[in-house]
């Protein structure tokens, strides 16, 4: 089958379209056709080594398409059932084996597209919005980032719960796209520094969160942008890794909290799995959610999804087709 391969860690270029042996499941594994697959800024941490793997490895961790063969002992799912899964690496291929406890199934009313698009991105904003730090009409919440894959989902989710958001964004058509998806303020960093304009918008108040994808170009302001006691969600760090800081700086800021969530330690087992995969499938069935996917690229253009996504060119999901 075909796949993308990463041989040796690097720049976009590290990924390379081969013919592989097709994998086969084990006990408790389902093989699924992969009809999309997800690319997430993780992948881009799995080629450069930042998030170490061994090589050479298959790239991807998100997907959706159709069981073709079970293992033993598997008893969730059967052939033929339409599914997607997050966190599994091996997803840029023409088939991928999944352990079957981290497959969900798909509505009949739901696209493959659509579901590849919010199992990492979607689960996210759901578990930042609900989980982490559960989000309600007396807050005030900061998304770096909005007009991105997930920040746009975590704007839309956060108008839901009540919030009032400020996203912030680089460029006039992003922050239109920022201010569709429902924010009540755009700051346009490339213009103005946000940790300001957040302070002014809150009338020297600060944000009750700030959900933080950026980190180290944002972190220092991120911390400055809060009002006491208030919560910086730091849940990537596509400009590069926070460096040392010392501990006191968040009672300086006002015994602020940080924290530093993954989407694996909000989805551990299948209760929690099924629970936020459903209650994100039910809102882009109902319409509540609405999920932009920018390009359906074809597989072997792989290298090509990642320099859009590392270039900041991008304002919503990228795909990739087998």
């Amino acid at each position: 089958m075909r796949a993308v391969r990463v041989p040796a860690t690097g720049g976009p270029d590290a990924l390379v379209a081969a013919d592989i042996s097709a994998p086969e499941p084990g006990p408790g594994e389902a093989l699924v056709r992969v009809e999309v697959a997800g690319v997430n800024f993780i992948d881009v941490y799995h080629r450069t080594g930042l998030y170490p793997r061994s090589l050479p490895f298959t790239s991807g961790v998100e997907g959706a398409g159709v069981v073709e063969l079970v293992g033993e002992g598997v008893e969730l799912l059967g052939v033929g059932d339409r599914v997607a899964w997050a966190l599994t690496p091996g997803s840029y291929a023409e088939a991928a084996v999944v352990p079957a406890e981290r497959l969900v199934r798909i509505p009949d009313d739901l696209s493959f597209e659509l579901a590849a698009a919010v199992m990492v991105q979607g689960l996210t904003a759901h578990y930042l919005v609900e989980s982490t730090f559960t989000l309600g009409p007396d807050h005030v919440a900061v998304v770096h980032a909005a007009a991105g894959g997930v920040g746009l989902l975590l704007v839309q989710l956060a108008k839901s719960a009540g919030a009032t958001v400020i996203g912030t964004c680089s460029t006039e058509e992003k922050a239109r796209r920022v201010l569709a998806a429902g924010a009540d303020h755009v700051v346009r960093y490339d213009r103005t520094p946000f940790q300001p304009e957040v302070m002014s918008l809150t009338g020297g108040d600060g944000a009750s969160v700030v959900y933080d994808s950026v980190g180290r170009a944002t972190f220092r302001d991120s911390l400055a942008s809060l009002r006491p006691r208030g919560f910086l969600v730091l849940y990537g760090q596509s400009s590069g890794k926070v460096g040392p800081f010392d501990p006191a700086d968040l009672a300086s800021a006002g015994s602020v909290y940080l924290t530093r969530p993954v989407l694996a330690d909000y989805a551990r087992d299948r209760r929690e799995l099924e629970w936020r995969a459903g209650d994100v499938f039910g809102k882009v069935g109902r319409g509540e959610l609405d999920v932009r996917i920018q390009a359906v690229l074809p597989l072997e253009e792989a290298a090509e999804a990642h320099r859009l996504l590392e270039g900041r060119a991008t304002s919503g999901k990228l795909l990739l087709r087998p």
